[in-house]
């Protein structure tokens, strides 16, 4: 036989499209041709192949071979297509029987010896196979990754040897399998008791966690605003296994592997301030995941919010209403996932004592205005609370208990609260769109004028008169209560602190 097809998977996004490896061996002189939009590492694929084939013991045809990597107006990365290309000469050259490879796909990096190396975005394959109902044949470094989806069929080999004698029957590969793991005993060492007093800032953040909501901490420097955000992780939920895998592919395409021990853990991302838009966008000739994209079903922190550039805090804006990042291209976009938590801290002024009891600010006002102008106000319209995180008296250390605030109790609540939305609606507050916030989100009739009111004092926007009903749902949620009352509506009119005018 002279053609030969055999399947594999490329990286497009968290996507792992369809890739046909076509090969025909035909009369002329001895040569090989790849086709099919290959990017340079695929190219070079060429002289790889044929060191593994020669030095794995098989016989390079002398003659004219072309591969065509099908469709092909889709571009292929990468070294992950050496494995496909080196079984579909050798099955078109019948060194291996070419019906045995129709019902697995293939993906992998060849060494010179034949020997398989690990390529990135495993799951993304393996899940996409698992669609397919093939087998997916992968390095073995790359089966434990891949097996994180229960459904899948892996087959891990560590050579070209390994997976020929599989074809051809002499020696089969053992069905990869792989315990489903289980969250660390202790997902967490940060305990949200572990910060003293703050009660309203623990309270606006267990509200954060139990809707979903973003969430900006403002105050004095070492008031614990930090200390703060880091403990949000441990109030949130275990994610379920589709977000568990969704995050797995993200972090697998990001870095090239991901730790067994953050299993169903959200994520949670703290870039530097310093850190460019596309370190959060993500990109790249070979666009992988940024910041954003790697919080996704997570939290996403961006400490001393206002020394972050302007342009790179305004790529958030989109993301934050629509859940995914576009990045566009010449001659395709790439779409990432980015269904993300939000949460910030900055001081109050350039000094950072605005507000303080013991140290006097030496900012003025225009000083003050024009560090707060940083933030632009479309981003801050997309934050749901805005809290004041004040400095503590000395006597507060010694009189606070914190039993209320232990992470795991405060879990527990959040979980009930996460349990009645999705009873409701199926999806957490944050994520409903208009037309659900006016069916589940309905006020009474001097209910909403107390918020129209405040509306028009405030001069809020359309989009913070509807974050600050998602808001007030979460908090009658906690009270386990089936309508949104003036309590309600008011703590969440509280958590605008800044929508009010600085003077």
């Amino acid at each position: 036989m002279t053609l030969a097809i055999v399947y594999s998977r490329a990286i497009h996004g968290v996507d792992a499209p369809l890739v046909t490896v076509e090969t025909h061996l035909s009369n002329g002189l001895p040569s090989l041709a790849i086709v099919g939009l290959p990017e340079a590492a695929v190219k070079e694929s060429k002289d790889r192949v044929r060191s593994a084939i020669i030095n794995s013991g098989f016989e390079f045809p002398l003659r004219r071979i072309t591969i065509n990597l099908a469709p092909a107006d889709l571009p292929k990365m990468g070294g992950r297509f050496d494995l496909p290309i080196a079984i579909s000469i050798l099955a078109a050259s019948g060194q291996v029987p070419a019906n045995a490879t129709h019902s697995f796909e293939f993906i992998g990096e060849l060494a010179l010896t034949g020997l398989l190396r690990p390529v990135p975005g495993a799951l993304s394959a393996a899940l996409q196979a698992t669609h397919a109902s093939h087998g997916l044949v992968l390095p073995k470094e790359n089966a434990t990754q891949a097996a994180l989806s229960s459904s899948a069929r892996i087959f891990a080999a560590t050579s070209l040897l390994e997976v020929t004698a599989h074809l051809s029957g002499q020696q089969q590969l053992t069905l990869f399998t792989n315990s489903s793991p289980e969250p660390p005993a202790a997902a967490h060492t940060n305990n949200l008791a572990d910060v003293k007093g703050q009660v309203a800032a623990k309270r606006a953040l267990e509200i954060a966690a139990g809707g979903g909501h973003n969430l900006l901490l403002f105050g004095p420097p070492g008031t614990g605003k930090s200390m703060l955000a880091s403990r949000l992780p441990s109030l949130l939920p275990l994610l379920d296994e589709p977000e568990a895998l969704e995050v797995a592919a993200i972090e697998s395409l990001a870095s090239g592997a991901f730790s067994i021990d953050n299993w169903r853990l959200p994520p949670f991302r703290a870039p530097h301030h310093t850190a460019s838009a596309v370190a959060l966008v993500g990109g790249g000739s070979q666009p992988r995941p940024g910041e954003i994209s790697r919080a996704h079903h997570g939290v996403l922190f961006l400490d001393e919010l206002p020394e972050f550039e302007r342009r790179v805090l305004e790529v958030l804006r989109e993301p934050l209403e629509a859940g995914e990042i576009v990045i566009a291209r010449a001659n395709h976009s790439t779409r990432f996932p980015a269904r993300l938590q939000l949460v910030a801290a900055m001081n109050p002024c350039p000094c950072g004592y605005l507000g303080d009891s013991k140290r006097h600010c030496r900012c003025t006002s225009d000083q003050v205005q024009r560090y707060r102008n940083r933030i632009s106000g479309p981003l801050l319209d997309r934050i749901d609370l805005q809290v004041e995180v004040l400095t503590l008296s000395n006597e507060l250390f010694a009189k606070q208990d914190n039993s209320h605030w232990q992470s795991n109790r405060v879990q527990s609540r959040v979980r009930a609260a996460r349990g009645l939305q999705h009873a409701r609606q199926g999806k957490i507050n944050a994520a409903l769109t208009p037309p659900e916030i006016d069916v589940h989100c309905a006020l009474e009739a001097q209910d909403n004028d107390l918020l129209r009111s405040a509306i028009d004092k405030l001069g809020l926007s359309a989009r913070a008169y509807h974050r600050i009903l998602k808001v007030a749902r979460t908090i009658a949620d906690f009270d386990d209560s089936t309508t949104i009352l003036s309590q309600h509506l008011l703590e969440a009119l509280n958590y605008r602190k800044l929508d009010r005018p600085y003077t």
